[in-house]
């Protein structure tokens, strides 16, 4: 048995999976964030080994035969946040998250020192790992003297797991500090942010083994043989894993909390002037290319939670198909934006609120301008040469049939949706423990799923979006140079 963890913004995800790659049985653990000030993102690091006691807790109780018999544990977690660490491996601050913004201006300093994009390949965002650690040392430098290691979140959970500092190539690829090319940490990146490679954890691709459960933990979960803990991977390169977008070209389109434009390639592509990330695959010799948008169905969970009406509500008031664009736009900026503007101060808007406007009309905005946002990545893509070959359409906003109608038809590209997308990343996460577990080759493991049906675009409504969709593109440069700064 292997077992898939995936620690997300919201909650951790457990799967429990067979060596025939079928999920016997899964559980959940619910996680709180902390927004003590504006554009702030925090957890609690203890909060996360709580969630997995109790999600191994609810497996063994539900599973226990088979949890007897695991062997590997896959680890898969949301990226870039700054874990800070003493000499005795305390915690010495609440992690500041990856939609945290406030090293907005340490990160444009940052990616303008000389070496920064060229090790990286990428933009330093402020969501980005080493940002945070420039403000940390301006914001709070009796801590920072005492910082002696920096840890991804999935990878605290596996110094928990296994005593051992230990981290993968995709998601060290989010710090900044990683040369993406060569797959390696870049002594000039870590220089310019006033770290060292001694504060950086042991670097393993996510199929290869990145330690071993501690005896203790074996004993107390009833587990009676040595269980390989995997590299793992960011959440997007284990999502990819899960839904076998490991070959050249394919991809997905994820909506999570954040939105995710992703495209595998077979070898390193940075671009960072248009803002599209470039990052290794958690397999040897891949990359991915990705567009992200820091609120897909945060802007949902946003305006369900002031408009005072569950989720399930707003969408199930939707008509049953699309009728043609909304009158009303809304940017999702709620967070700033990463692709394709690259701007932290930007934040969100409904234009064209009408006194009969009603929350149906502002569900219908929200999802549309999710919708061209998702439309900005791919144009970004586009510009690099990239052009995905297919798209499958996972995350907990792919539940959504109007959503999905919408987005397939702002893109003008079918959306395929595989059975078992609510999985994952978890999936992921446990098929990169059967490689490290067994030796198999990833090919051999990361296999496509069946497709349960496919979205097509609506065609007698692409011109009508498309021509919303210029106006979206007006309105962002109307309204970005008065974000406050």
């Amino acid at each position: 048995m292997y077992l898939g963890l995936d620690l997300g913004t919201s909650g951790l995800r457990g799967i429990l999976v067979n060596d025939a790659g079928i999920v016997e049985g899964s559980a959940e653990s619910r996680i709180l964030t902390s927004c003590p000030k504006p554009g702030w993102s925090e957890q609690s690091p203890s909060d996360w080994i709580e969630a997995c006691k109790e999600v191994v807790l609810q497996l063994r109780e539900a599973h226990g035969t088979s949890f007897s018999a695991l062997r590997g544990i896959g680890l898969s977690g949301h990226m870039h946040g700054a874990t800070l660490l003493d000499a005795n491996g305390n915690v010495l601050r609440p992690c500041i998250l990856w939609n945290d913004t406030r090293a907005s201006r340490e990160a444009e300093i940052l990616d303008q020192s000389p070496g920064m994009r060229a090790s990286s390949g990428n933009i330093v965002f402020p969501g980005f790992t080493a940002p945070k650690l420039e403000w940390v040392r301006a914001n709070e430098p009796d801590l920072f003297v005492k910082i002696a290691k920096v840890l991804l979140p999935k990878d605290y959970l596996r110094l928990w797991l296994t005593g051992d500092y230990v981290s993968d190539m995709s998601d060290s690829a989010g710090t900044s500090w990683l040369d993406v090319g060569a797959r390696r940490w870049s002594e000039t990146a870590l220089e310019q942010s006033h770290m060292n490679i001694e504060q950086m954890p042991r670097l393993v691709e996510g199929s290869d083994p990145g330690g071993e459960l501690r005896s203790e933990l074996q004993q107390e979960w009833g587990v009676s043989g040595q269980v390989v803990i995997a590299g793992g991977a960011g959440d997007n390169a284990a999502a990819a894993c899960g839904i076998g977008s490991i070959s050249d070209g394919t991809g997905f389109l994820s909506l999570g909390t954040s939105g995710v434009l992703l495209v595998s390639r077979d070898k390193y592509a940075p671009a960072p002037e248009t803002a599209v990330h470039c990052f290794c695959h958690s397999v040897p010799d891949r990359w991915i290319q990705m567009g992200v948008i820091l609120s897909a169905t945060n802007s949902l969970n946003w305006l369900s939670r002031n408009l005072g009406q569950s989720v399930g509500d707003l969408v199930a008031a939707l008509p049953a198909d699309l009728d043609g664009p909304s009158e009303i736009t809304f940017l999702p900026y709620l967070s700033g934006e990463r692709t394709p503007h690259n701007d932290s101060a930007i934040r969100g808007a409904f234009l064209g609120v009408d006194i009969s406007s009603e929350a149906i009309d502002l569900t219908r905005a929200v999802m549309e301008g999710v919708a061209f946002a998702m439309r900005d990545c791919l144009e970004a893509l586009k510009s690099t040469g990239t052009k995905p070959t297919s798209l499958l359409a996972v995350g907990g906003g792919a539940r959504s049939h109007y959503w999905l109608k919408s987005l397939a038809t702002v893109l003008n590209t079918p959306l395929a949706l595989p059975q078992g997308s609510e999985f994952g990343a978890a999936i992921g996460a446990a098929r990169l423990a059967m490689c490290s577990v067994t030796g198999a080759p990833p090919g051999t493991i990361m296999t496509s799923p069946k497709i349960d049906r496919v979205i097509e675009p609506r065609q007698d409504l692409v011109d009508a979006f498309e021509t919303e969709y210029q106006r979206y593109r007006q309105y962002y440069s109307a309204l970005a140079p008065f974000a406050k700064r």
